[in-house]
């Protein structure tokens, strides 16, 4: 495929805009065919990248076409449209500044971020062809984290023969890998940590240490275990 070619007039949602849109969707009827195929590049991106709504064998003798975030063909879910007359762009409700739409129907997302994430719907009109239309369905996967991750339950003061169970979160995509240390010393791999009838040598810094592979990101976060007997102690705690 030959290099992208940008169209030459864009213009923003404007109440002309409107009723152009409007005439292209009283054309429009459930699709019968499925020419069209729509593919990213990259398949999965990470937040922060581009991603690039590629589209394959689009039909001859096209009038327009509208980008859709989700499966809803509605104004509120309008991104843009490409009227080939004129070659002409109209931005919707649902532009964000970061799409780029170009004559072969392909989308550019610049920047992803996670609302990004999901499905988009292509509809494609045929000139003279107002009994039905073409429409593709496409969603892409974003991966991105991990947070900044949470240890559950945030109290630190434990009192000797207690159990400690901890679990450790954060949002990730794909999930995160989670090991933990203690005093900094490997104590194990996953999300949680439990040491039954706990005495004062369990004294220290718990930390709990993500990582997602995908985006090669790491974080953690430690917290302060004071271990005491019944009528004394004392309460600390850090996050980093």
């Amino acid at each position: 495929m030959g290099p992208l070619s940008a169209p030459h007039c864009t213009q923003h949602i404007t109440w002309k805009g409107l009723l152009l849109t409007a005439s292209l969707l009283n054309c429009w009827n459930p699709p019968t065919t499925a020419q069209v195929t729509i593919e990213a590049q990259p398949p999965k991106v990470s937040a922060g990248k581009d991603v690039l709504l590629l589209v394959h064998n689009l039909p001859q003798n096209l009038a327009g076409y509208i980008w859709y975030k989700g499966q809803i063909m509605d104004l509120y879910h309008y991104i843009t449209s490409y009227v080939v007359d004129g070659q002409t762009i109209i931005y919707g409700p649902a532009y964000s500044g970061r799409e780029t739409v170009y004559s072969n129907a392909s989308l550019l997302i610049q920047n992803v971020t996670r609302e990004d994430a999901g499905s988009y719907t292509l509809h494609i009109i045929k000139r003279g062809d107002r009994t039905r239309g073409v429409t593709g369905y496409f969603t892409f996967t974003l991966y991105h984290g991990p947070d900044l991750p949470r240890i559950y339950p945030s109290f630190t003061y434990y009192r000797s023969g207690e159990n400690l169970d901890l679990s450790c979160f954060a949002d990730s995509n794909p999930p995160a890998q989670y090991s933990w240390t203690v005093n900094g010393k490997f104590q194990l791999l996953g999300q949680k940590l439990s040491i039954p009838q706990i005495t004062t040598k369990h004294n220290g810094l718990y930390v709990c240490s993500v990582r997602n592979s995908a985006t090669g990101k790491e974080s953690s976060t430690s917290m302060t275990v004071k271990v005491s007997g019944p009528c004394h102690g004392d309460l600390t705690g850090s996050h980093s």
